[in-house]
């Protein structure tokens, strides 16, 4: 063999090993790309790896350089299982210089307990990719258990690198056991011409588009599932109607289904596109929470307003993700480590939930905390405590320099 074909092989080798060994929540660089898309709006895709031996919670921090300001925003997406991978994209309408500067990402990560998921895709010839650049598939619920809201999401590539994150546009609302389902992917029109193949397959149960706005000044928590791209969320001053942008660019019918927090029984809500009213089903989940639901026409573009949300609206007590609760209770149990408790930590920093000085750092290197807070995060797990006294625990480390900042 010559000696530049073994000398290429080695540097390759100790690339791959090096990324593997060092990197164990990533995006690749030729998986993490930006264009304008048919509607002229610049959009971000990626692919989220996971080599961890666990499931995780990442957390992604894009900035962009648009002329002269940078734009930075953070986004946190649902667990992705181990070994796994995870496309995403996110669109920024605020971006107006030709040439925009994508600078290389930020992940960051909590661990957390992912089963894998029930829901397969179907690798056989119905799994093709058909000249205009759209993919069908199938999928199967090869579990003992009916699941709920599937979505499935791949990553699209060109020769050389990413070009889009697809997802399926028809709605899925549930899965029997053993039952299988139709899907189709449609990619923007603007790299249509450009695409390869498709890679990645995620099935999932998780909405993938988190959102929060500001309500009555204070943070309120949505989510939705959609075939469409909502953005630029806003309420009007007594916190009873939401107004948001929409892009669609499809030339199909999709869907779009929005999950709101419960407040009061009586909420009635209502759609509007651009004005006009618009068919919707609302519903209520298990777990409590609003759904509205409604059909996206073919590039339905404009502002959706929806209507009826109720006066008054605060947050009830301390908003702490479910996903810190669950570290919490694995963490007393021994199941995860002390730096994954304490990232968990950062993120409730970060978002206020946990007050101290703007100019303190977290040092993540800590390896001993006391019993009776591990103590404490079983019992919080348990509900046998309330977020206050969790939080209080939490502060009274970080002031008596158990916990470094």
């Amino acid at each position: 063999m010559p000696k530049q074909i073994v000398l290429l092989a080695s540097l390759f080798l100790i690339s791959f090993f090096i990324q593997y060994a060092i990197a164990e929540i990533w995006i690749p660089e030729n998986e993490f790309v930006g264009y304008f898309d048919s509607n002229g709006i610049y959009t971000v895709v990626g692919t989220i790896k996971n080599s961890e031996q666990s499931g995780v919670i990442p957390t992604v921090i894009i900035n962009i350089q648009d002329g002269e300001k940078t734009i930075t925003k953070s986004f946190e997406y649902p667990p992705i299982e181990a070994s796994k991978d995870l496309p995403f994209k996110v669109k920024f309408p605020e971006i107006n210089s030709k040439f925009p500067e994508l600078k290389n990402p930020e992940v960051t990560y909590v661990h957390t307990e992912k089963k894998p998921s029930n829901i397969q895709v179907i690798y056989d010839k119905t799994l093709k990719k058909h000249e205009d650049g759209h993919l069908t598939g199938r999928i199967i619920n090869n579990g003992t258990t009916t699941v709920y809201n599937i979505k499935v999401f791949a990553t699209i590539h060109g020769l050389k690198q990413v070009l889009d994150m697809g997802q399926n546009i028809e709605m899925i609302d549930k899965m029997e056991p053993g039952e299988i389902r139709n899907f189709t992917m449609y990619p923007d029109p603007s790299i249509t011409s450009e695409i390869s193949y498709y890679s990645c397959f995620i099935p999932t149960d998780s909405t993938i588009v988190p959102v929060y706005t500001k309500r009555n000044g204070e943070k309120f928590y949505f989510r939705y599932d959609s075939g469409s791209w909502y953005y630029d969320a806003k309420f009007n001053d007594d916190g009873t109607e939401l107004s948001m942008e929409t892009q669609t660019s499809f030339a199909l019918e999709t869907y779009a289904n929005f999950e709101f927090p419960h407040f009061k029984d009586n909420e009635k809500f209502n759609v509007f596109l651009n004005g006009e009213p618009k068919k919707f089903i609302q519903s209520i989940d298990e777990r409590g929470n609003w759904h509205v639901a409604f059909v996206v026409e073919p590039r339905e573009s404009g502002e959706i307003l929806i209507t009826g949300f109720s006066e008054g609206w605060k947050p009830e007590g301390i908003l702490i993700p479910d996903w810190i609760k669950f570290n919490s209770g694995w963490w007393a149990e021994g199941k995860i480590g002390d730096n994954d408790f304490v990232r968990g930590i950062e993120f409730m920093i970060q978002e206020d939930i946990i007050k101290i000085s703007p100019t303190v750092v977290i040092e993540n290197d800590q390896t001993s905390v006391p019993q009776w807070i591990r103590n404490n995060a079983g019992w919080w797990s348990d509900g046998k405590i309330d977020d206050k006294s969790f939080v209080q625990g939490i502060q009274f480390l970080i002031q008596n320099g158990i916990i470094k900042v």
